[in-house]
This record gives structure tokens, sequence and C-alpha cells, in this order.
């Protein structure tokens, strides 16, 4: 918070003890704003131009996969199931187990 404050403090400080803005070599504040915005246009149409490289076609177009049909499978079904299983040792083992219905 402190620091923030101080922040504030110095930038205020500092914006208010520059001194004011003055148009010279005899142009005046219509001229001065016409030559901004001139000027406000020029960078802006080449930030825009760079975003759009004329090499590459565009943004990639998205569209929806087409229907993908699936034939019943009328077999039995199987399904893994866990069981338990003792060996020879006497180890309790579990092993899966292919089980078809």
């Amino acid at each position: 918070m402190r620091t923030t404050f101080a922040t504030a403090a110095l930038l205020a400080g500092v914006i208010t003890l520059t001194p004011a803005a003055q148009a010279r070599d005899g142009i005046g504040p219509a001229g001065a704003a016409a030559l901004g915005a001139i000027g406000g246009l020029a960078v802006g149409s080449a930030i825009a131009g760079s975003a759009n490289n004329g090499y590459y076609p565009g943004r990639p177009v998205y569209r929806a996969p087409p229907p993908v049909y699936v034939e019943e499978d009328y077999g039995p079904v199987c399904h893994f199931e866990r069981r338990r299983y003792v060996d020879a040792y006497g180890d309790v083992l579990f092993r899966r187990v292919r089980v078809c219905e």
C-alpha cells in the first residue's frame, strides 16, 4: 500500500512539474492536432498491416466432421473382471480374466 501511494505521489509530482507543451515552428494548435491525427493513422495502419501477412491465406476455417456410422455387433458381449487366484506357493494374486456373456 505504501509503495502504491508513493508511486502515485511521485507520478503526480512529475506530471505537475513538467512544462506545458508549446507549438513551435509556427504550427498552431489546429495544425498540431492534424499532424497528430495523421501520425496516429499512419502508426495504426502500420500495426494493422503487420498483423495480416500477405503470404498467409487467413484464419483457419473449422467445419463439422462428417457423420460416422457404426454397425451394431450382435456377437457376445465381453468384459474383463478381476479374479482372485492362489498360486502353488499359497500367494493370493489377482488376475484380469476376460468374461464373455
